[in-house]
């Protein structure tokens, strides 16, 4: 056994050097192969092993006594955004794509059955991240690169009896974020400054939080229930920085933004099986607007619905699912958030005529286009044997678009699309 967690961490700090990704805002959809196949349902249906991030009083469904998962995704975005003049730059470059196109995600879980009412695991899985790199572009465009990630570490422990489990997992959270930009020529010359490269480099953080689950499970019923705390981490000089390049941040006394946190959730989840045949159903809502960094950009909170089935057979299982979740980044114009206030001063002072000057709506779209909605997944197991299984997942996020008035006052119109395919193997003794 200790042999097997060594090799899975090995595998996950190997895999763990990824680029950004995004599905619900800069929440994954779900977590493991199984739980993405199924629309990412994962609160009222037990994954085994894989349940240790998303309800820890579900481990309790692992094969044989004891479960290890490891495998990873690859993640792979579409986005496109456009401008509807000069917003982002010249007119004939005003639409530029995004070459973060390819990510992989890792995931290791272990859990291990004591006894007949407690169970333990160990778990390292990639769980969120976002950005875009428009490092390509030319220097009369808006030349960007973000990149957010989070990588969660846990212990889940669960206690069972009656049908009924409770399970926590302590976490730890490492994060890194990235924010570098050009100003498009035409700032530059007005601000007058010398290159109009703004960065601070990659601010990283290790964090901690604790997810806490429950579950009842009796005749083919399950139901859980899960809450994830907020875990705030430091985002030292990178988003003043981000924001000083726009005579908004704290070295023109404007706004100061030294944190950002991943948000709390809680959910429930329901799930019935007979004959083979699993339906289930999730609701979870992501707290992005108490969320600190996101609160400040407008961010709102996400009520996120999912349904996924299942039919299995001791060699073979196949799986479909469904998710929805209205973008959490909606237009910013008329909120009042002190990013645009300053930001609508700083022109005023600086002779632009009046108007409507949204400096979030520019950086969510641009830089953060956590816009993705709506999610279709197929997945399947296949077994060799009685200890060794692969899991196979793809998910397609469809197309969404939405447009917002930008930092000069124009419209900005990001298109994102995505699609994933994961692939896991466990192994049961």
């Amino acid at each position: 056994m200790k042999r097997t967690i060594k090799l899975a961490v090995v595998a996950a700090l190997a895999l763990g050097a990824t680029s950004a990704f995004a599905t619900n805002g800069s929440s994954l959809i779900g977590i493991g192969a199984k739980a993405r196949g199924m629309g990412g349902t994962q609160i009222g249906v037990g994954h085994g092993a894989e349940s240790g991030i998303a309800n820890p009083a579900l481990i309790t469904t692992i094969k044989g006594n004891n479960e290890v998962s490891f495998g990873g995704t690859v993640f792979m975005p579409s986005i496109e955004v456009q401008a509807s003049t000069t917003a982002i730059g010249d007119p004939a470059a005003s639409e530029q794509e995004s070459d973060s196109d390819f990510s992989v995600i890792p995931t290791v879980s272990l859990a291990s059955k004591v006894n007949d009412n407690f169970y333990w695991g160990i778990g390292m899985w990639g769980t969120g991240g976002l950005g875009v790199d428009y490092r390509d572009v030319t220097q009369s465009t808006f030349s960007m690169v973000t990149a957010l990630q989070t990588m969660q570490f846990g212990v889940p422990l669960a206690y069972t009896s009656n049908g009924f489990s409770v399970g926590v997992t302590p976490i730890v959270q490492y994060s890194a974020l990235d924010i570098q930009y050009t100003q498009p020529a035409a700032i530059i010359a007005f601000l007058g400054a010398d290159d109009g490269k703004i960065g601070s480099g990659v601010a990283q953080d290790i964090a901690v939080g604790v997810n806490f689950g429950l579950a009842y499970e009796t005749d083919g019923l399950t139901l859980g229930a899960v809450y994830k705390s907020e875990i705030k981490f430091d985002t030292k000089d990178v988003m003043n920085a981000a924001l000083d390049g726009f005579l908004v941040g704290p070295s023109t006394g404007g706004t100061t933004i030294n944190e950002m946190a991943t948000p709390a959730e809680y959910g429930i989840g329901v799930s019935y099986t007979t004959a083979g045949h699993t339906l289930a159903l999730d609701y979870k809502n992501i707290n992005w607007e108490d969320a600190e960094g996101y609160k400040e950009f407008g961010w709102e909170d996400q009520d996120v619905i999912a349904v996924g089935y299942e039919y299995a057979t001791d060699g073979w299982a196949v799986r479909a699912g469904y998710q929805y979740a209205e973008s959490a980044v909606q237009d910013n114009v008329g909120k009042n958030l002190a990013i645009d206030q300053a930001h609508a001063a700083n022109m005023s002072g600086m002779g632009m005529p009046a108007g409507i000057y949204s400096l979030t709506n520019t950086f969510n779209l641009l830089g953060f286009p956590g816009t993705q909605e709506s999610h279709i997944t197929l997945g399947g197991t296949y077994a060799f044997n009685e200890t060794l299984s692969i899991d196979l997942a793809a998910v397609y996020g469809l197309e969404n678009k939405e447009t917002f008035t930008g930092f000069t006052g124009q419209d900005i119109t990001s298109t994102h699309s995505e699609q994933s395919y994961s692939v896991q193997l466990n192994y049961a003794f």
